[in-house]
């Protein structure tokens, strides 16, 4: 009999599942079939990490990405995203659970530089945010220093939501793409090595592969899902102040769901 990965020895039983999502759809956008198969036999938990934004005055990358999803108001742009991923998890079946962390385009110093006076903040507010831009900030795959307390804050977030939902396998992105929020979730994910299970994150896969580096150092090996793809874009297309953005071309591509899981042992006794 071939030697099963971690998640197929887990699909024998019916223990729950905690899934982090680091946005407010990246859990269905990577995960959605194997999601939407799981909970017709399990409980399924989809937390995602990063739900709020904060009040103008905004970076342009965080400008634009309003600007891409129609809506100009950042509060609305959130509360609206919320009830969109509520939505479709309750038709998936699915709990959701939104932890309140601001979004990477929104995310503040704690401590402003000095220039970072109410004025100069109004001028140029790219001072006073921890990741000012987009292509040179959040999507260079260097997690902020300033960020590493929220780390270790979200590591026990999660511990607490791992022993209250008894979930059996945690899953976090891998990190395609470099998105910061998806490398901090990676790194929530990474503190339960015993349970953790990393998903290829899409559409970055589009584009971009896995950090094999890193994956060989874990000794993680790639795992498929293709069960159920058909019914994906609809549940994508059901986040309307996201889907358009993602997929300018109206084409949600069907693509085969990657995770990564720990190399099967082989018992050589």
């Amino acid at each position: 009999m071939p030697l099963q990965s971690r998640v197929e020895r887990s699909m024998a039983g019916d223990a729950p599942w905690l899934f982090l999502s680091p946005h407010l759809d990246d859990a269905v956008l990577s995960c959605g079939a194997l999601i939407e198969a799981q909970a017709q036999g399990r409980e399924i938990i989809v937390a995602t990490l990063f739900t709020e934004a904060t009040q103008s005055p905004h970076t342009r990358a965080a400008g634009s990405f309003m600007r891409q999803c129609t809506v100009p108001d950042a509060g609305k742009l959130f509360e609206a995203r919320r009830a969109e991923d509520r939505a479709v998890l309750r038709d998936m079946g699915v709990q959701s659970i939104h932890l309140g962390e601001v979004d990477a385009l929104f995310r503040r110093r704690r401590k402003p530089p000095m220039l970072g006076s109410s004025a100069w903040e109004r001028l140029l507010p790219e001072l006073t945010h921890r990741y000012p831009t987009y292509r040179f900030d959040i999507a260079l795959g260097r997690i902020a220093k300033g960020d590493q307390l929220l780390i270790r804050q979200l590591r026990g977030d999660v511990a607490g939501l791992m022993a209250l939902t008894k979930a059996e396998l945690l899953f976090c992105p891998a990190g395609v793409g470099k998105h910061v929020d998806h490398l901090i979730t990676r790194e929530v994910g990474k503190g339960h090595p015993e349970n953790v299970v990393m998903y290829s994150d899409f559409p970055y896969d589009l584009a971009a592969g896995p950090d094999e580096a890193h994956m060989s150092k874990m000794g993680f090996v790639p795992w498929t899902w293709d069960t159920g793809l058909a019914a994906k874009p609809g549940r994508i297309r059901q986040y309307p102040t996201q889907a358009d953005a993602l997929f300018p071309s109206g084409v949600i591509p069907l693509k085969p769901e990657t995770y990564f899981v720990p190399a099967p042992i082989i018992d050589g006794g």
